[in-house]
């Protein structure tokens, strides 16, 4: 299983609006997840099974003087 996060850029942070598990590489099951939305929001698969593995992957890959809210559950990952 993966999970795919998917947020939105606010100027230096990323907000982690949803978080969805899906089969490893179902790109059927993302494009389905990202069917009419506007181009400017973000996501990313991690093949992990829990979302706070998932942020906390994602907080790990951001460059310096970059945050990370997780609005979908509340996550505080560990810097």
């Amino acid at each position: 299983m993966s999970v795919v996060l998917i947020g939105r850029w606010d100027t230096e942070t990323l907000e982690i609006e949803e978080s969805h598990t899906i089969g490893d590489g179902d790109e059927e099951a993302i494009d389905a997840l990202l069917s009419g939305r506007s181009g400017d929001c973000w996501t990313c698969e991690y093949l992990v099974d829990r979302h706070r593995d998932a942020v906390q992957l994602a907080y790990e890959g951001l460059a310096p003087g970059q945050a990370l809210i997780d609005e979908a559950e509340g996550f505080d990952p560990a810097p």
